[in-house]
């Protein structure tokens, strides 16, 4: 709607700021009309033409989470206001830190089968759940132990896990991102239970969620979550540094 009274205040048609934009008349109707959520390009170059002054851009982020699965739409605003973001992933790269080709590779494993728009509306969510990573105010601390089998899959094809693994060597380089690998020698751990992300608020609350074939549990009680800040702790002793880390990755793609 908002899209809508942007676009008659300007004096256009849908056609006209198609053109504009450069987008056909059917994206500009879908968009408005509710049916295909807003991509942040389409967005940016909306508000150029229709002098929004910022509006548009503004909702994007909620935008962005209602293309995520139903279940995550409320985890998602809880990162959206993290401090920091601390994470063991047991089975796959981080969502957070999966390129394009890595997560519609995912997407097109699922079952039961999406739609090629569900498949595009949640790789373009996935995506701009990203822009976490390099959020300057305040920034977000993270912490990623990663399994080793999870990067051993090859997800796609050899070039996809090739590339997967080359992003992460790049992603591990922020300042406000450290990467571990946990090894697969180390045996059995306490990680071993399941994936885990402990997260701390802007007012220092702390939540631990857990998701697991798309069933979302999240717990806020302080005797619950300072256990799993404990193991989480531990996890970070057993796996490799960030040196060590980043030596093994370089050497999985070096293999591909």
């Amino acid at each position: 709607m908002l899209l809508q009274y942007l676009r008659k205040r300007a004096g256009m048609n849908q056609q006209q700021l198609g053109d504009a934009i450069g987008y056909s008349l059917e994206q500009v109707a879908s968009v408005e009309q509710g049916r295909r959520p807003a991509k942040a390009a389409f967005t940016a170059a909306a508000e150029r033409a229709l002098e929004g002054g910022g509006v548009l851009e503004t909702l994007q982020g909620e935008v962005d989470r209602a293309k995520l699965p139903r279940f995550f739409r409320n985890v998602a605003l809880l990162e959206a206001e993290a401090l920091s973001r601390f994470s063991y992933d047991p089975l796959l790269a981080p969502g957070l830190l999966q390129t394009e080709a890595y997560a519609q590779a995912l997407l097109e494993a699922h079952f039961p089968p999406l739609d090629d728009e569900t498949i595009e509306q949640r790789v373009a969510a996935r995506l701009a759940r990203q822009s976490l990573l390099t959020r300057k105010s305040p920034p977000v601390v993270f912490v990623f132990v990663v399994e080793e089998d999870a990067l051993r899959r090859v997800v796609g094809n050899k070039a996809v896990m090739r590339e997967q693994l080359e992003s992460l060597l790049t992603c591990s380089q922020r300042r406000n991102v450290e990467l571990q690998i946990m090894p697969t020698a180390r045996g059995a751990h306490s990680g071993l239970n399941g994936p885990m992300v402990l997260l701390e608020s802007m007012d220092r609350t702390r939540h631990v969620y857990i998701d697991a074939q798309g069933v979302v549990t999240v717990r806020s009680n302080e005797d619950e979550v300072s256990e799993f800040w404990l193991r989480y702790g531990m996890l970070r002793t057993q796996a490799l540094n960030t040196e060590e880390s980043s030596r093994l990755i370089e050497r999985m793609a070096g293999e591909l």
